[in-house]
């Protein structure tokens, strides 16, 4: 399950929100068929997807 939380610049988030990151982080990550682990050279090519991205979203 996915769950997304939109935080504000300057906003911090509650002790409700921290204890569900950090049950979140103790759990394993668990690939299926429809989202299956990327290979290396996939993941190379995510990493670098994300950084042009993000420069976009700087400029």
């Amino acid at each position: 399950m996915i769950r997304t939380l939109i935080i504000e610049s300057g906003q911090k988030p509650t002790k409700e929100q921290l204890k569900e990151i950090e049950e979140a982080q103790k759990s394993p990550i668990v690939f299926d068929e429809d989202c299956k682990e990327l290979s290396p050279a996939m993941m190379k090519a995510f990493k670098s997807a994300v950084v042009q991205r993000n420069r976009k979203k700087k400029a």
